[in-house]
């Protein structure tokens, strides 16, 4: 006779969250879809849909008996992984909990409609046009983080970007990035006054976006990503999106360049591994969620900058640009390498050299906190944004909005409080193989030689496997010995660009 479970409250958590799951699983397809595949057309009758589904699953979340159900399974024997489990949906179910119903919708509305503008509007440079849709969907932010904030006791700003890294506050923030300004700038003063007297060859295009595409192919696979579940398209900007038995990659092309479809590419992978190696058998459970957005980036950022920008790992990677592109001298391997780690500031983001890129990131954390807080308008926002780019990069977009304020889908779509993510996530991933290097002091000898699986055993073994298990701070400290120590990232960055 099989015995019964005394945990009654808890099993019907985890069923809800199951259900939750499931709905999810559409939900984030069709996103892919509206954002990568879909007509134009479709958008108004998508965004209506789409909006209905969040308040559905609002109504789920915000169900008045699941609070009775949370309090009790406190009290009843859980294991650590439902303890871990309950966690994660009191925190779920506590977010919710703080939102009106009517104002996720008329955020998911506002969102859609503002991020399908945008994909015409920054071509064009239409600012103004923008501007219509984004008011709406700044006013749905600040209201979300009043609530929030109300709840949690967060300042406004630190209560959004708590949904993407719990525990995270914009004070220590401050602290991580005005030690960065101490010592960043001058490094790129120093690297590029060092690579000035060197001779690298750029390559020479056009790239037929059908090269571009197999060669992404051919290094996706080289890093392990799973065809059979998942697959790479294009969209107006690189994505991951799907689902971990689904997971949809998208890059952008152009015709001119194709390293920053290459290195988006081999960015998303990143991300694309870490939701494929989520534990399985724990789908449809809380703890089988990506830890954060900054363990997120850590891993993407790990393909891109720790694994991708290597001379090794260029040096694997070179036959396939040779194979699609044919022969040229700028495809010498250690040219190759030399051109991709030149550093330039420039106005992109998502082109950004890996020395600039912690300096964009800044700006547009600056800018979201003093928007949501009150400090900045929407109408100002190129303005503060022409300033800070010309300050910290020492770049001119006055009157560009295109590769300025309007570049990223972020704010279109109302992600307020994810910029932070990037940075703690290079931070992360420097701490990552500074781990891997001292379990396999070799490694980078091996790697060269295409043993590329003793990083992704360590990723797989320290971040994958333990999907929400633990907290941010425990599944560092466990990966690596400390907590986040970002000596790592300012060491791995002097090394690769001062050292050779």
């Amino acid at each position: 006779m099989a015995t019964q479970r005394a945990t009654p409250a808890y099993d019907t958590l985890a069923g809800t969250w199951k259900k939750l799951h499931h709905f999810s699983h559409l939900q984030a397809l069709a996103s892919w879809d509206r954002m990568s595949m879909m007509p134009s057309g479709g958008n108004a009758a998508r965004a209506e849909a789409m909006a209905e589904m969040d308040g559905l699953l609002h109504s789920i979340r915000t169900d008045p008996q699941l609070r009775s159900y949370i309090d009790a399974a406190e009290s009843e024997p859980l294991g650590d992984l439902d303890k871990a489990n309950l966690r994660e949906i009191r925190r779920d179910w506590r977010s919710a909990n703080a939102l009106p119903a009517d104002l996720v919708q008329r955020q998911s509305l506002a969102n859609a409609t503002c991020e399908h503008a945008w994909r015409e509007q920054r071509p064009a440079n239409d600012w103004q046009g923008f501007l219509e849709n984004f008011r709406a969907v700044l006013k749905c932010s600040r209201a979300q983080a009043a609530f929030l904030s109300s709840e949690t006791g967060l300042k406004p700003y630190d209560a959004l970007m708590d949904f993407y890294e719990p525990g995270m506050t914009s004070e220590k923030l401050d602290v991580l990035f005005d030690d960065l300004l101490t010592w960043l700038p001058d490094l790129v003063r120093k690297v590029r006054l060092k690579q000035a007297s060197q001779n690298v060859l750029p390559p020479v295009g056009p790239f037929s976006r059908a090269a571009q595409h197999a060669v992404g192919l051919e290094v996706m696979t080289l890093l392990g990503f799973d065809f059979n579940a998942g697959r790479l398209d294009e969209s107006a900007h690189p994505f991951c999106g799907g689902v971990p038995e689904d997971t949809r990659l998208t890059t952008r092309y152009r015709d001119d360049d194709f390293v920053g479809s290459l290195m988006g590419t081999i960015h998303e992978t990143g991300h694309g591994r870490y939701e494929q190696s989520l534990p399985r058998d724990l789908l449809g459970q809380p703890v089988a969620w990506a830890r954060s957005a900054g363990i997120h980036e850590s891993q993407s950022l790990s393909f891109e900058m720790q694994i991708g920008l290597s001379r090794a790992f260029v040096g694997l990677m070179a036959p396939a640009i040779v194979k699609h592109f044919g022969t040229q001298p700028a495809f010498d391997a250690e040219n190759l390498y030399q051109h991709l780690i030149r550093v330039q500031p420039n106005f992109i983001r998502v082109e950004a050299d890996e020395l600039t890129y912690p300096l964009h990131v800044i700006l547009r954390y600056r800018i979201e906190r003093d928007l949501i807080e009150g400090r900045v308008e929407a109408e100002d926002i190129p303005d503060v944004w022409d300033k800070a780019m010309a300050e910290l990069l020492d770049v001119d977009t006055c009157g560009n909005y295109k590769n300025g304020c309007m570049q990223d889908v972020h704010w279109a779509e109302g992600l307020f409080g994810y910029f932070p993510s990037y940075t703690l996530g290079a931070m992360y991933a420097a701490q990552w193989f500074a781990g891997i290097r001292r379990q396999v002091p070799d490694f980078d000898t091996r790697m060269a030689f295409g043993e590329l699986h003793l990083a992704f055993d360590w990723l797989k073994t320290n971040i994958w496997a333990h999907g929400s298990r633990l907290t941010t701070e425990e599944l560092v400290i466990r990966a690596t010995g400390t907590p986040l120590d970002a000596t790592h990232y300012r060491r791995h960055l002097e090394t690769r660009y001062l050292g050779d």
